[in-house]
Formats: structure tokens, C-alpha cells, sequence
């Protein structure tokens, strides 16, 4: 202690460097458990006969006529009066917490309700819609704009609203944040590029033209709003990862959200999930409300750009530790992300974010599903035809619906539907056996997915479907696999063109 002092008092009033070199030994070896002598027999025997630092100390004190042997020896036996002491004062603490049954008293353990999907309205009012679109488009009179950031961002998000939508992904994304920041709810992004969006999408930081300072518009919407912060972060996901955990546990009452540039990133963090998000509140009582959001879909891209390792969550699940969803609209984007904020629990809630959606019209959303709705765990598909006549029902998430969708639009099918599991964990069970109480009991049920059949959510999905069914589940997807996707366009094309046109004849 006397040495570890002096080098923070050296370090602090040289500003230098210092190294404290110090010697020491494990007198009973890795652990008290442990016997040492097996691998080591020639150290321990010298550690056997060398006098433990006690006694060390105890002979310098002795022969420095600072202690007698009296002394020497009432000391020893105060010192061992007061740990039998506090080794009672332990036990008669413990006998006490028992018979009073409190297990985690003067512990960090937070018992939360039981996980409900409902909330308190996540809707937005007009106004208030409003006043985050003019906090958008309003920037200072002394900051140059670049002009092609004030055409397709701010004279753009002007012409959305007006228009009444649709209103695109990272859009939405916006209204979520500015509706809860008005609401006195903070907001913390970090993530590899995510000022700009790795697909130079959000621009949720502008910069001056000629200054290069930067101005964030979502903090001036109005004079009385919680602050955001959004920070591009350096290229280590499990620090960065670790770092706003920690954060998300300090300040429950923020929306925390880490996003990776592409959802396959999530890989270098993956032992903060492991170790954390999914377990800590089942093994430490520990509830946290961090919002990974990590860009997932097959575009082409190659196997180290298109999986953010779906599986691996959703095996992860259980005693509705998590939320895992995958999107099809900006809007249940939007819901989503308040309804994070508008319960009285917390869980973590994974997103798999698109990629190509995030400009699509057809996943973009108008004003009215913004101010009226709430987040829907399940999803249908525009109707072709009655219920009773429907021969087949294909399951599915996210991105991959919309290629049914055209497909089915396409080959003039109608006897098919399609419905889309947007919450895939906790899944809402209840509304989608209501869902499918009106398709025919003999209706063909498929699951499709664009992931590969080891992968995706086919392994979570189908032993669940069949025991709520109670009959096979047919499948449509990319066959088994080591890697996430193939690393040619042309292949990734024929794969999807096949899955496809499967969902609908398997």
C-alpha cells in the first residue's frame, strides 16, 4: 500500500512513468485447493521452509527493539480474537437474512415485472410532428449547409412531410428520437460511422461546409428537450460494446443503442452478449434496455456482409431475457424503438436493420401510421382472395417477404398468404394462432428464409410452429452451409430467385 501510494504521488507530481518491480510467491499455490508440489516440488519445498511474511516481520520488529516477545504475542492473539469476531458477526448476519428471507439485501439486483408486449401509446400527435420536422429543417443563420446534405436531407425531409410520407427508414428512425427527446428522454448512438450512417443515410450529424463543425438538428427542436449524443466509434466492438452496457445499466432511463456498421460485426463483440446482455439479469439480477441494431440481409454482398449471425440470438433465448425482431417497415421501426422506452421493465432488444429497405418507397411508411397504430409483433400481407380458399400459409421475416410478395403479385397466385413474424422472440404466440384460425385447417404451412438452413430462424422457429400447429412445417430456404452466403452476385441471385418460387410449391 505504502508503495503503491508513493508511485501515484510520484506519477502526479512529475507526470512521469513508474514501474513497481515486485517480487512475491504463492506460498499455497493457484488456490488453497490447489497442491502446488505436483508440478513444482522442487519450489515448494523451499517455499515450505521459508518463514511467511508475517513471522518475517515480526523477527525485524523484535530485533529493532520495536516489539517484545510479549507484545508480539498479545498482538497475535488480539488480531486473532478479531477475525473470530467478524467470523461470528458474519455467521449471525447470515443466520438473520435467512429467516428473514432476504436473499439480495444491500445487493444491485432489480426484480422487473413479467414481460408483456403491451405499453403506453408509442403514437405521436401532428404537432408534435411537426415540431420535429421543423427542428430538422431549421439550421442557424451562420452555418453553411453543404448543398447536396440541403437537398436530399433537409429540403427532402421538408417534402415528406408535406406530402404526408412515405416516410423512409432512418426518417423514421428521426421521429423516434426527436418524440422521445421532446418527451425528456435522452438518446446515446454509437456505432462505426453512425453519425452519417454506414449507408449515408441518417446524417443525423451535419458539418459546415467551410468549418467542418459539426450541428446536430435533432438538438434544436425545442428550448426544454433531452440531450443525444452520437458518437462514430473506433473499430473494436466488444470495448465499444462493453463500454455502452455499462452505460445502458447507469441510465435506464436512456434509449442506448450501439449499431454495427454491418450486422456481422456483432461477432468481435461477442462475448459482451454472451457474458451480459443475454444472462445478466437471469444470473445477477442485472436488467439492461441496450438496443443492438446490426444491418442483416442477403444483398449480394458476400459472406462477411450479410448475416448479423440471426441463430446465435435466438438461441441465446429464454425466460424472456431478450427481444429479437425483424423488420419489414419504417413505421413498426418507429414503434418499436418507443415502445423501448414506454414500459415498466427492461430488456435488451436486438434489431436486424436492412440494408436495402432503408431507401425502399414499398418498407417506407405515410404520416398516419406515425400518429395512429402501435408496434405489431405479427404482420400480414394485402389479401388475395377470402381466407377459406387459402392453400398455403408462408411464415417469414423480414426482408425476404417482400420477394414473396412480388412474387406472388407476379405469377397471379391466389391462394397463397403470407405472414410476417416481426418479433421473433418473445413470439407473440396468442395473436398468431388467431391470425391462423382463419386459413383452413389442412392449409400447406411453410417457413421461408433467406439465410441458410443452419442458420436464420428456421432452427428456433420450426419446433415451435409444429407444436402450436400440431403438423409439419415445410421449408423453403438456402440449404445448409459454413459460410453465412456465397461471395458471388450472379449465385446469390439464382439462390434467391429458387427459395422464392420454392416458398410457393415445396
Amino acid at each position: 500500500m505504502q508503495v503503491s501510494q508513493l508511485a501515484l504521488d510520484f506519477r502526479q507530481e512529475f507526470g512521469r512513468d513508474i514501474v513497481i518491480d515486485m517480487y512475491c510467491y504463492r506460498r499455497y499455490g493457484h488456490n488453497e485447493g490447489d497442491e502446488p508440489a505436483f508440478t513444482q516440488p522442487d519450489l515448494y519445498a523451499k517455499i515450505d521452509k521459508h518463514p511467511s511474511v508475517a513471522q518475517l516481520y515480526k523477527r525485524e520488529l523484535l530485533e529493532g527493539g520495536t516489539l517484545s516477545e510479549d507484545d508480539a504475542a498479545s498482538l497475535e492473539t488480539e488480531f486473532d480474537l478479531r477475525l473470530e469476531m467478524a467470523l461470528d458477526n458474519v455467521k449471525a448476519l447470515e443466520k438473520e437474512k435467512a429467516g428473514k428471507q432476504a436473499r439480495f439485501t444491500e445487493s444491485t439486483a432489480v426484480f422487473q415485472p413479467e414481460y408483456t408486449s403491451t405499453s403506453e401509446p408509442t403514437a405521436i400527435t401532428e404537432k408534435t410532428l411537426k415540431t420535429i420536422v421543423d427542428g430538422l429543417t431549421r439550421v442557424r443563420h451562420d452555418f453553411n449547409v453543404q448543398p447536396k446534405i440541403k437537398r436530399i436531407v433537409i429540403e427532402h425531409q421538408r417534402k415528406v412531410f408535406e406530402a404526408g410520407g412515405p416516410y423512409q427508414w432512418h426518417y423514421a428512425e428521426t421521429l423516434a428520437f426527436g418524440s422521445l427527446l421532446l418527451e425528456g428522454i435522452p438518446v446515446r448512438l454509437s456505432g462505426q460511422d453512425s453519425s452519417r450512417g454506414t449507408f449515408s443515410t441518417r446524417h443525423a450529424v451535419l458539418y459546415d461546409a467551410k468549418t467542418g463543425k459539426p450541428y446536430v438538428p435533432l438538438m434544436h427542436l425545442a428550448e426544454k428537450q433531452a440531450r443525444i449524443c452520437v458518437y462514430n466509434s473506433l473499430l473494436s466492438e466488444a470495448a465499444v460494446l462493453g463500454f455502452d452496457y455499462g452505460y445502458s445499466l447507469d441510465y435506464p432511463d436512456m434509449l442506448c443503442l450501439w449499431e454495427a456498421q454491418f450486422g456481422d460485426f456483432a461477432n468481435g463483440a461477442q462475448t459482451i452478449i454472451d457474458q451480459f446482455i443475454v444472462s445478466a439479469e437471469s444470473k445477477w439480477q442485472r436488467p439492461s434496455g441496450i438496443v443492438l441494431l446490426l444491418p442483416h440481409g442477403y444483398e449480394g454482398q458476400g459472406p462477411e456482409h450479410s448475416s448479423a449471425r440471426l441463430e446465435r440470438f435466438l438461441q441465446a433465448c429464454a425466460e424472456d431475457n431478450i427481444q429479437v425482431c425483424n423488420l419489414t417497415t419504417s413505421a413498426q421501426y418507429f414503434h418499436l424503438l418507443r415502445r423501448q422506452m414506454k414500459r415498466n421493465f427492461i430488456k435488451p432488444l436486438i434489431i436486424m436493420t436492412p440494408k436495402s429497405l432503408l431507401r425502399a418507397d414499398f418498407a417506407s411508411s405515410p404520416a398516419e401510421e406515425f400518429t395512429s397504430g402501435r408496434f405489431e409483433e405479427i404482420l400480414g400481407s394485402p389479401k388475395v382472395g377470402p381466407a377459406e380458399k387459402m392453400e398455403r400459409v408462408i411464415l417469414c421475416s423480414g426482408k425476404v417477404y417482400y420477394d414473396l410478395l412480388n412474387y406472388r403479385v407476379e405469377k397471379k397466385i391466389d391462394n397463397a398468404a403470407i405472414i410476417r413474424i416481426e418479433q421473433l422472440y418473445p413470439l407473440a404466440e396468442t395473436k398468431l394462432k388467431a391470425m391462423m384460425k382463419s386459413f383452413p385447417k389442412m392449409a400447406r404451412l411453410v417457413w421461408c428464409q433467406e439465410e441458410s438452413q443452419n442458420m436464420g430462424a428456421w432452427g428456433f422457429i420450426e419446433p415451435r410452429l409444429r407444436e402450436m400447429f400440431k403438423r409439419e412445417i415445410a421449408y423453403a430456404g438456402r440449404n445448409a452451409s459454413a459460410s453465412p452466403a456465397v461471395g458471388a452476385l450472379t449465385v446469390h441471385k439464382r439462390e434467391q430467385a429458387c427459395l422464392v418460387a420454392e416458398a410457393f410449391s415445396v
